[in-house]
């Protein structure tokens, strides 16, 4: 399956944030969309970085003072991306060998999307469950 059949399924909304916002205004954004990441960009299109409640936490433990700082102070900045034609097993792996949640696809350098690890899960699931029904529907024609 490809990354492109995995947006047609949950849509290309992408939620994000500009570089000098605050990571208050961070944390009402992940909670307003019940997401765990978002896409730090100053004009929807280009991805600068990309920061999750991971990242808000990290910084917690040594100062509550990170809630006034901006985005882009605890945004990573070397962000692992996929493009549409990419397959979901390849991505997959990318996600499991970086330990990454969230990834943008990208497409000619433009944001087109976000996948996260909970769709990769959920598209493999449905795999699944199309290939089961496929061998029961085999093996009932054949008895």
């Amino acid at each position: 399956m490809l990354i492109r059949q995995v947006l047609r399924g949950k849509g290309d909304d992408v939620v994000t944030i500009c570089p000098d916002s605050s990571v208050r205004d961070l944390i009402e954004l992940l909670a307003e969309h019940n997401i765990g990441a978002v896409v730090v960009s100053e004009d929807s299109r280009a991805v600068m970085g990309i920061v999750s409640e991971r990242d808000v936490v990290r910084r917690l433990v040594t100062t509550t003072d990170v809630l006034d700082e901006p985005v882009s102070s605890i945004m990573t900045k070397k962000v692992h991306t996929c493009s549409t034609d990419d397959d979901v097993n390849s991505l997959q792996q990318l996600m499991t060998e970086h330990r990454v949640r969230h990834v943008p696809v990208v497409v000619d350098g433009v944001l087109r999307g976000i996948v996260s690890i909970g769709d990769i899960v959920k598209s493999r699931l449905g795999e699944l469950q199309f290939e089961r029904d496929q061998l029961e529907s085999y093996v009932a024609g054949t008895q």
